[in-house]
């Protein structure tokens, strides 16, 4: 199957291209939202821009591809696998993400809102915020994920989920052209999450949930921590 049947057939009414073999294709600012992609081969495919809102891409194979700035708001991507795929600038609210596999991904400048990446890999994902747009991660459902290694900073991680989380060696500092970028984790529950050795120099904990998390190592220098619940379960 070649894009143009899938742009014939889906301006005909059809939805249904699950197992389709796109790999490599060249798919760009199309319209497939509400499409089904089940288990579709999209390795190292091109489709940047294009509207993916609402599709159903469970257990699809987007490794290696080119999604920036791509809509999969709603979208069902659980299960799939985006291993070294580029998804920056991307919007991704309310998708679900569960159980995915995105090693290495870049997710700079998201907009994540209440997406749902439970139990998902996201071993060195670039998760940063971009020189021109702040990755937006505020709702989101990080439990029982793995983002060792990841960098997470200047992301705005409001009221995010991250309990039972692996952030060991995660990065929650960066820089942005207009100067230090501040990682918000206000009220976040990272209760029971792993984050030893991860460097949160200078993010923002206010009333977060920090109760039975390994900070073995961690570095909190100039971290705003007021009001948050510290490991040993006492109010900071």
């Amino acid at each position: 199957m070649n894009p143009d049947d899938v742009l014939r057939r889906y301006g005909d009414g059809d939805r249904n291209f699950d197992k389709a073999i796109l790999r490599e294709a060249e798919m760009l600012h199309v319209n497939l939202a509400k499409a089904t992609f089940q288990q579709a081969d999209f390795r190292q495919a091109r489709l940047g821009q294009s509207d993916f809102s609402q599709a159903n891409l469970r257990r699809a194979d987007l490794s290696e591809a080119l999604l920036w700035g791509t809509n999969l708001s709603q979208a069902n991507l659980s299960d799939a696998l985006l291993r070294e795929s580029d998804l920056s600038g991307a919007k991704l609210m309310g998708c679900n993400v569960s159980g995915a596999y995105l090693l290495k991904a870049i997710l700079s400048g998201i907009n994540g809102t209440a997406a749902n990446f439970r139990g998902a890999v996201l071993i060195d994902a670039d998760l940063q915020s971009s020189s021109d747009r702040r990755t937006d991660l505020g709702r989101t459902n990080f439990s029982q994920a793995d983002l060792s290694y990841a960098q997470l900073g200047g992301a705005l991680l409001f009221d995010a989920n991250l309990s039972g989380a692996r952030l060991c060696h995660a990065n929650f500092t960066g820089t942005l052209q207009s100067g230090f970028a501040t990682t918000d984790l206000t009220q976040a529950n990272l209760q029971g999450a792993d984050l030893s050795y991860a460097n949160l120099k200078g993010a923002i904990l206010c009333d977060a949930n920090l109760e039975g998390v390994d900070l073995t190592g961690t570095n909190l220098t100039d971290a705003d921590l007021r009001g948050a619940r510290m490991p040993d379960g006492y109010e900071h």
